[in-house]
């Protein structure tokens, strides 16, 4: 399984001081933001080479990001590693025996398909898979 770095997941409990200190203060820019009904966030993903940085506002009360933030406070939710093929992905991490929160990919940001490693798995940090669509369309017409 390759895996990259996509993004890291940040939780804000305050949107407008979060974009002050990585757009004002550090000089970063928004690149896109989208409302991602099913997790109860907004996700507005700061571009940082490569990578990105994916501040997220809890939408509804439900939201785990509310949750997040009330047990925690602001800061590092989860990473997140792009992979080719995630369905081999998560059958590769059930062979092996880590615990998976999603055992089949759902439906998440930027159109792509995702599943979560549970924290007890990957020494206490949420690991997001992230496939994008493109990436299933060619891998389903091979």
């Amino acid at each position: 399984m390759k895996a990259v770095l996509d993004h890291i997941g940040i939780a804000v409990d305050d949107l407008d001081a979060a974009l002050a200190f990585y757009t004002d203060a550090l000089g970063l820019e928004v690149d896109a933001t989208e409302d991602v009904p099913s997790q109860g966030v907004r996700a507005h993903f700061v571009r940082v080479g490569a990578a990105a940085l994916e501040l997220l506002e809890a939408t509804t009360d439900e939201s785990p990001i509310r949750r997040f933030v009330t047990r925690r406070g602001a800061g590092i939710h989860h990473i997140t590693l792009r992979v080719d093929d995630i369905a081999a992905a998560l059958a590769r991490l059930k062979a092996r025996g880590v615990r998976l929160i999603d055992e089949t990919p759902r439906d998440g940001a930027e159109g792509a398909l995702v599943a979560f490693v549970h924290p007890s798995s990957a020494h206490g940090v949420l690991v997001e898979l992230k496939q994008e669509r493109s990436a299933q369309a060619a891998h389903h017409a091979r």
